[in-house]
């Protein structure tokens, strides 16, 4: 028997603050709904955490099924990066592509792309951070239509802040806010428009709130004390508390037998990832691979270390980072250290010839790749070819490709020392430690493969995965193989972490019912599905969560 159900996923909001601010009064909507039904957290991959949660909820597959790892992609031929976008949906469909049966309206879906098989309108990239697919709509006619009647998103592609830049953090804030406004009447008017039997969408402001934020709100981040008084409230607490407030506006259209299930798939913390994968492994490999040359952020064990930076010289952190490349030449490392940024643009050629051996600098790459220039990793790649391994760009975990003969096309790892070479690779970074607290940087180091010619397309383009540690948002790092690499400045203040949560509210939902882990994000897709009274796909991975009383079962 059909059920109506209206999904609204809160992307990479963290489930420890979510109940946190729920119990003391501040998510009055969320709340409610947790107290009249069911509330539990979910788990996901540890690894590939930033790249594959969506496209896991989307289908309801895992990873090695769908073959989807990451919207960047590396060309074995070239020795480069470059954008791969969202999984291409040929294989296995959403999981509310279900026929001429069911009617479904899903608005802003991040990294899901149009697909006819749809029974209803759909509208990609309205507002989704990094939806990873062109802005559209199923009709064509409808994304226009409701961009003239409520508005753009005034965030769509521009939701980032550098971490310690104030005023670029402030003025997202109130792009969150305005774009949060328009989502909650553009999910009105959609709902009001006939009764679906599925309405789906989700919150990406909660996951540029988390990446943007996490410094002026938490206090375990390391900038908090040195930021934190710059603001007078907590702006990701408002933006919560606004999209709080947009989901109870939109459930007001609800049906009143609707089931509602309030989701994320996964969560955010302090930023553990960023620095790690896109600026220290790198770095790592390079000296690794060159005995005594150091690129990016040399510093000197023992020496003592200033606090964090709270404040950059320069107004963007690529340029800051790059200010600290060595440089054998005294001049050409004054001038990228003292030059104004106007004056560097205009010069930088000139230091940093594009023809030189050693690093691309990122205002060349920004000119050659659709790769973000804050990908640090990517600087390293005209050294590739020479390196056994190299660090791939990553945006969560630290993902290594190693150079292997007959593989890559000037491999220098043979065969037959793969194995050996990958574990003393893996011995040395797990010897990688946090300055500052002496905390071990991996927290796992996984092999993706064991034979380096496995040719399956489905498996990631990395022999390794480095799973980074949660304790410390670390911004030096020392190695007792290669030395100290930084400090330098945070770049996004969150990080992604993989545990999600989900409400379920109700007819037929066991009230009053919390679990600390409920099950797996897998198990979003078949959830809503049984919810919805929808046949469930055998492709589909995850279970329904025991969240229906067994007489709505029966029916």
């Amino acid at each position: 028997m059909k059920t109506p159900v209206i999904a609204i996923g809160l992307d990479a909001a963290e489930p420890s603050v979510i109940e946190k601010w729920m119990s003391q009064g501040h998510l009055k909507t969320m709340n409610r709904l947790r107290e009249q039904g069911m509330y539990g957290r979910l788990k996901n991959y540890t690894a590939f955490s930033a790249e594959t949660p969506w496209t896991t909820f989307a289908t309801g597959c895992r990873p090695p099924k769908t073959g989807y790892w990451s919207m960047l992609r590396y060309n074995a031929d070239t020795y480069d990066m470059g954008a791969r976008t969202a999984y291409e949906y040929d294989e296995f469909l959403p999981f509310y592509a279900l026929g001429p049966d069911y009617r479904v309206a899903a608005f802003d879906m991040p990294q899901v792309r149009l697909t006819d098989k749809i029974n209803g309108p759909q509208v990609s990239a309205w507002g989704a951070h990094s939806p990873q697919v062109p802005s559209g709509s199923l009709p064509e006619t409808l994304l226009p239509e409701l961009i003239e009647r409520h508005g753009e998103h005034p965030g769509l592609h521009k939701d980032y802040a550098i971490c310690p830049d104030i005023k670029g953090t402030l003025r997202l804030r109130d792009r969150l806010k305005v774009g949060i406004e328009r989502r909650s009447a553009i999910c009105q008017d959609l709902l009001s428009r006939e009764p679906w039997d599925l309405f789906v969408t989700v919150f990406g402001e909660a996951h540029s709130a988390g990446h943007n934020f996490w410094q002026l709100s938490q206090p375990e981040h390391p900038l908090y004390e040195a930021l934190r008084q710059e603001v007078e409230r907590d702006p990701m607490l408002e933006s919560f508390e606004q999209m709080d407030r947009a989901i109870g506006e939109i459930l007001t259209k609800a049906p009143e037998n609707a089931r509602i299930v309030v989701f994320s798939a996964h969560g955010m913390g302090p930023n553990s990832m960023d620095l790690p994968s896109t600026l220290f492994l790198p770095e790592l490999l390079y000296r690794l691979n060159f005995p005594g040359q150091y690129a990016i952020a040399p510093g000197e064990v023992g020496a003592p270390l200033p606090p964090p930076i709270a404040k950059m010289k320069w107004n963007y952190w690529e340029r800051h980072v790059w200010a600290t490349k060595y440089d054998k030449n005294p001049l050409r490392r004054f001038l990228r250290r003292e030059l104004p940024t106007k004056v560097f643009n205009w010069v930088e050629s000139l230091i940093d010839s594009p023809q030189a051996p050693g690093l691309m600098s990122p205002f060349q790459l920004l000119k050659k790749t659709t790769v973000v220039p804050l990908q640090a990793a990517h600087w390293y790649s005209p050294l590739w070819p020479q390196m056994k391994a190299f660090a791939l760009p990553s945006f969560a975990e630290g993902y290594i490709r190693v150079n292997v003969k007959g593989r890559d096309p000037q491999g220098i790892v043979s065969p037959s020392e793969y194995d050996a070479y990958c574990e003393d690779l893996i011995e040395k970074i797990a010897a990688l430690k946090d300055a500052r607290t002496g905390i071990p940087m991996a927290t796992e180091i996984l092999r993706m493969r064991t034979d380096p010619h496995d040719n399956n397309p489905k498996l990631p383009d990395a022999d390794i995965a480095v799973v980074w540690q949660e304790e410390y948002a670390t911004d030096v790092v020392e190695s007792p193989h290669v030395g100290r690499i930084g400090p330098v400045p945070h770049y996004r203040a969150g990080s992604h972490r993989p545990q999600g949560f989900m409400i379920a509210n109700g007819p037929g939902i066991v009230p009053n019912q919390t679990t600390e882990y409920i099950g797996h994000a897998l198990d979003i897709a078949p959830t809503i599905l049984q919810l919805m009274g929808a046949p469930i796909p055998e492709t589909i991975d995850g279970k329904p969560l025991p969240i229906l009383e067994q007489e709505s079962l029966s029916v």
